[in-house]
């Protein structure tokens, strides 16, 4: 007798050709996102390649090559947590005061006091609760992220203006000015890059290795489909947001160490920066898909381009519009590949 045919047998070609588009269409997002990091490497190997022709001697020098890294740092750090706030479809203009507030909170005389620790455990306070009152805002209070972020942008410039009545704080903490020393350096690198390696790599396992990361995928996708499959979104925001401003305290740490001082100035545009590195990395500004290891090559590409411009002495203005050129080219690669997808 013969046998009833199994599901598996009763598959058509039509499924079977269907199962394979799937299969198809799984593959070309990591072909595609392979594809965007060899193009943010072969861009920084420009970039490289042109420092090294137009200023050979000050531009490969390890010293410079390590000012690079060590430049890259700070933005980086602030830009890892950026990309989490993106991906979920917000957005966080107060990350450069937040950085300011923190630096100058911690290096007040009587935070020094408290010596390393304690201007390490006040950058770190001031960012994440910085951080709460964004996310509680915007999570519970329901506010637009673009307005709650410039609410506290213009209040926390504010408060460090006040705290430092307009002058540098200067660090007279010498465990906090020797860690920017060459003495501290680990097999020729310094201490801040390998700060900023850490944090890369637990953002990138964070988003890419963790329930967390898949939430905020979720979430910046379809906010009603996260909420119905049982995400909570409000919490995962608030989440989100003091996770940028753990990485903005951490920076500011990072600045004091490299300036030796905090100043109400300090971060300065790095909300730009930040989102600016985050979108040529290919974080997408609508939401649902980021990349840590794409906005960490935006940052290089900025650093090393404002490096570049510095030792040609080239002017400040030439090298915003260079900035923003690149911004524009990025939005439209990100437009192509999206229509790409429908």
């Amino acid at each position: 007798m013969t046998q009833p045919a199994t599901a598996a047998q009763k598959q058509t070609p039509t499924s079977d050709a269907k199962s394979a588009g799937d299969q198809g269409s799984s593959r070309r997002p990591v072909l595609r996102w392979d594809v965007r990091t060899l193009s943010l490497l072969g861009v920084l190997a420009v970039l490289v390649a042109v420092g090294g022709i137009t200023a050979p001697d000050e531009f490969l020098a390890t010293s410079n090559l390590q000012l690079v890294l060590t430049q890259a740092s700070v933005i980086g750090v602030v830009t890892v947590g950026m990309t989490f706030v993106i991906t979920s479809g917000g957005i966080d203009l107060s990350v450069g005061a937040m950085v300011a507030l923190a630096s100058v909170w911690a290096t007040t005389v009587a935070t020094q006091e408290f010596g390393f620790a304690g201007i390490l455990f006040t950058a770190v306070i001031v960012g994440v609760g910085c951080g709460l009152v964004n996310g509680l805002l915007i999570a519970y209070g329901r506010m637009v992220p673009f307005i709650a972020t410039l609410a506290m942008l213009a209040s926390a410039r504010g408060l460090a203006l006040q705290i430092t009545d307009g002058s540098t704080q200067v660090v007279s903490v010498d465990s906090v000015l020797d860690l920017g020393g060459r003495d501290a350096y680990v097999l020729g690198i310094p201490p801040l890059v390998l700060i900023f390696g850490a944090v890369t790599v637990i953002g990138w396992l964070l988003l890419n290795r963790t329930t967390f990361g898949r939430r905020t995928i979720a979430v910046g996708g379809n906010a009603e489909a996260a909420r119905l499959a049982g995400i909570d979104v409000r919490r995962q925001r608030l989440y989100l947001y003091l996770l940028s401003g753990l990485c903005c305290g951490i920076a500011a740490f990072m600045l004091i160490v490299l300036a030796g001082s905090g100043q109400n100035t300090n971060g300065n545009l790095y909300e730009l920066d930040a989102i600016a590195a985050a979108i040529i990395g290919g974080t997408l500004l609508s939401g649902g898909r980021g990349t840590i290891i794409g906005s960490v090559l935006g940052v290089l590409i900025f650093t090393t381009i404002t490096n570049i411009f510095a030792l040609n002495n080239l002017e400040t203005a030439v090298q915003q519009i260079a900035k923003g050129a690149i911004i524009v080219a990025a939005v439209l690669v990100q437009r192509r590949s999206l229509h790409g997808d429908t």
